[in-house]
């Protein structure tokens, strides 16, 4: 299922992009840690297999490392998170961080599980911060996955 290409993401992905947060995410809105972003014009990596996107990657560069802001693989399970996963690690590296970082939430249990397993650990639980973000987004359930009670984020890293 690797019949697929990673790259760059250009001003003329945008709308593919956008319809793909739409699905993902409700909107280009991701509110994380406190800051809203808006994920449609981040810095991005696709997954295209056959001229259609399988996957995306959007992230911030700062001198705190790379944070990915959203990851999405569609259907998951193929290698492309992964894939999008290390390329982001090579953005990262090339631009000279020390660490790719991310946050997700309590009921994600899909995503701790994927990340662990590609060497991510978790560094820090915030409390009740899902329950602020949702006073800024409301659209952000009460209930998440699994039907476990959507309350905290996690914030998982990988250095090197």
């Amino acid at each position: 299922m690797g019949d697929f290409r990673v790259r760059a993401a250009g001003p003329d992905d945008r709308e593919r992009i956008s319809e793909l947060l739409g699905m993902s995410w409700g909107g280009a809105a991701v509110v994380a840690h406190g800051t809203v972003y808006d994920a449609l014009h981040l810095p991005a990596l696709l997954a295209e297999r056959d001229g259609r996107v399988v996957g995306l990657l959007t992230y911030t560069l700062s001198p705190g490392g790379l944070e990915v802001v959203t990851l999405d693989a569609v259907p998951p399970r193929g290698g492309v998170g992964s894939a999008l996963l290390d390329a982001g690690v090579v953005v990262a590296r090339r631009a000279g961080a020390a660490r790719l970082w991310l946050v997700t939430t309590n009921d994600n249990l899909d995503a701790l599980r994927f990340y662990q397993r590609r060497g991510l650990r978790i560094v820090s639980v915030a409390p009740g911060a899902v329950d602020a973000a949702r006073l800024v987004k409301p659209s952000i359930p009460e209930t998440g996955e699994y039907g476990i009670p959507l309350h905290d984020e996690l914030t998982l890293e990988l250095r090197w």
